[in-house]
């Protein structure tokens, strides 16, 4: 396994844990009942260990993310494209989460706070997996090995 590999595997299972925990009542601080943003957020809106928002929807992009990251961690061309992808969205949703009228992605999902900080990093490093390291040519040449003549 190369070093992209290794981290699409682990942002996978990061991102898997994650949106699991977020769907393990014990491990939520839901936002009271009466509150408007618990109503605005709908099914699930709390807080994953007191810290990270999180809510229904939210669970499932993690576990979406993370079930794709553990995937595309079987080939180094898949690992590249899923880096590539998490750097694009969730740098996006850290931008997104910093603007006081979209921190909220639009009503649906709350992407503010320490999430801002999860996403940021998240994209951070997935940017350079995705697009700064470059794999060796002997990385290339174990995924396409030529038969001598």
């Amino acid at each position: 396994m190369k070093a992209g590999q290794y981290f699409s595997l682990i942002a996978g299972i990061f991102f898997l844990v994650l949106g699991l925990m977020g769907l393990i009542p014990g491990l939520v601080h839901y936002a009271a009942a009466t509150s408007p943003t618990s109503e605005a957020y709908g099914m699930g809106y709390g807080y994953i260990l007191g810290a990270i928002p999180t809510n229904g929807i939210h669970n499932f992009i993690r576990i979406v993310a993370g079930v794709a990251g553990i995937v595309a961690s079987l080939t180094l061309g898949s690992a590249r494209t899923y880096s590539r992808a998490i750097a694009v969205f969730y740098g996006l949703f850290a931008l997104l989460g910093l603007l006081p009228y979209t921190n909220t992605l639009f009503g649906t999902v709350p992407i503010f706070g320490s999430d801002v900080l999860l996403h940021g990093l998240s994209a951070a490093i997935a940017f350079y997996y995705g697009f700064l390291a470059s794999p060796g040519l002997l990385e290339l040449s174990s995924n396409n090995p030529q038969q001598s003549a």
